[in-house]
C-alpha cells in the first residue's frame, strides 16, 4: 500500500515537473514574439532641418527689392530657403542671412544660387555650395568642418577651415575674377581653374586679380575693391563703378520737355529737279532794232570864221 502511494506521488512529481518544463518552453518561444510587438520603434529621420538661408523680402523701393525662387518657404515676410535656391538682388545689396553662421552679401544686379552640399555624411553640418555667372557678393561668415563652395564659370573656390570667412569676389568683364581673402582670422581660400587646371591659393589678407579667367595672368596686389561697388556720391561727376562693371543699369536719359515759347516748325518743302525746266530752248527770232542816231556833222569854220573867233579871244567874248 506505501509504495504504490509512493509511485502515485513520483507520478504527480514527474506531471508537474513536465508541465514546468512546458510552461518554460512556451515561455521561452513567446517571448521574442512579445518582444517584438511590444518593442518601440526607432524614431524617425528630423525633418524639421535648419534652413541653409533666410532672406528678407520687405523693400519700401520695389525696383531695390530681392527675387527668391526655389524650395522655400515665406513667413512674415521673409523667404526660408530649406534645402536649395536662387537670390537674385536688385538695384541694391541684399543680405542673406545663414542661421548660425553669418551673412552673405550679394551685391546689386547679382544672381547667386544656393544649395547644400548633399555629398556630406548624415549627421554632419553640410557646406554651402554658391554659384554664380556675373556679378559679386561678399561672404561674411564662420567657417566649419566641411568646406564651402564657390563656383564661376571659370574657377572653382573653396573656403575651408579654420577661420572667419571675409572673403570677396567679383566677376568682372572677359572672365576677369576678383578675390579678396580680408579678416583677422583669415580663412583657407583655394582657387582652381575648371579648363587650365592647377589652383592658386590666396593667401590671408591678399587681394587677387585673375584676369581673363586663367591662373598665369595674375595681378596679386590687385587695387580695386572685389566686393560690393560704393554707391556713388550725388553731385560729382564720377562715373559709377557699379555701371562700370556691369552691376548696375546705366540711369535713363531725361525726356526734353518740348518749349512753350517755341514757335511751330515749319514746314520746308522738298526740292524737286525736272530735267524739261532746264532743258536748252530754242534761240527767240531777234527783233529789228532802231539803229542810233548819227551824230551830227561838225560845221566847217572858214576864213571869216576864224578871224571872228580870234578878236573874240582877243576881247574876252569867248
Amino acid at each position: 500500500m506505501q509504495t504504490t502511494i509512493k509511485i502515485v506521488k513520483q507520478i504527480r512529481l514527474l506531471n508537474a515537473s513536465l508541465v514546468g518544463l512546458l510552461l518554460l518552453t512556451a515561455a521561452l518561444i513567446a517571448a521574442p514574439l512579445l518582444s517584438a510587438q511590444t518593442a518601440p520603434s526607432p524614431p524617425p529621420p528630423a525633418t524639421d532641418a535648419a534652413p541653409i538661408a533666410i532672406v528678407s523680402l520687405d523693400s519700401k523701393n520695389p525696383d531695390a527689392a530681392a527675387s527668391v525662387t526655389g524650395a522655400l518657404e515665406v513667413s512674415q515676410g521673409k523667404a526660408i530657403i530649406a534645402a536649395s535656391g536662387t537670390v537674385t538682388s536688385g538695384a541694391e545689396t541684399t543680405e542673406v542671412i545663414l542661421p548660425h553662421r553669418g551673412v552673405l552679401r550679394v551685391c546689386a544686379s547679382t544672381t547667386v544660387k544656393l544649395a547644400a552640399d548633399s555629398s556630406v555624411p548624415a549627421g554632419e553640418t553640410p557646406g554651402l555650395m554658391m554659384a554664380m555667372d556675373h556679378g559679386a557678393i561678399e561672404a561674411s561668415f564662420a567657417t566649419g568642418r566641411n568646406s564651402d563652395i564657390l563656383l564661376t564659370p571659370d574657377f572653382r573656390i573653396l573656403i575651408g577651415a579654420p577661420g572667419a570667412a571675409e572673403v570677396k569676389v567679383r566677376l568682372g568683364q572677359h572672365g576677369d575674377t576678383c578675390v579678396d581673402n580680408a579678416g583677422v582670422n583669415a580663412p583657407y581660400v583655394l582657387v582652381t581653374s575648371i579648363f587650365e587646371g592647377g589652383d592658386y591659393r590666396v593667401q590671408p589678407g591678399q587681394r587677387v586679380m585673375f584676369q581673363h579667367g586663367s591662373l598665369h595672368e595674375v595681378v596679386d596686389n590687385e587695387k580695386e575693391p572685389c566686393g560690393c561697388p560704393p554707391a556713388p556720391h550725388p553731385g560729382t561727376n564720377e562715373f559709377p563703378l557699379a555701371q562700370s562693371e556691369g552691376l548696375a543699369p546705366l540711369p535713363k536719359p531725361a525726356p526734353i520737355a518740348p518749349s512753350q515759347s517755341s514757335a511751330p516748325p515749319q514746314v520746308v518743302e522738298p526740292l524737286v529737279y525736272k530735267a524739261a525746266d532746264h532743258a536748252a530752248q530754242p534761240a527767240a527770232e531777234a527783233a529789228p532794232t532802231t539803229p542810233p542816231p548819227a551824230p551830227a556833222a561838225k560845221k566847217k569854220t572858214g576864213f571869216f570864221g576864224k578871224v571872228s573867233r580870234f578878236f573874240r579871244r582877243i576881247f574876252g567874248a569867248e
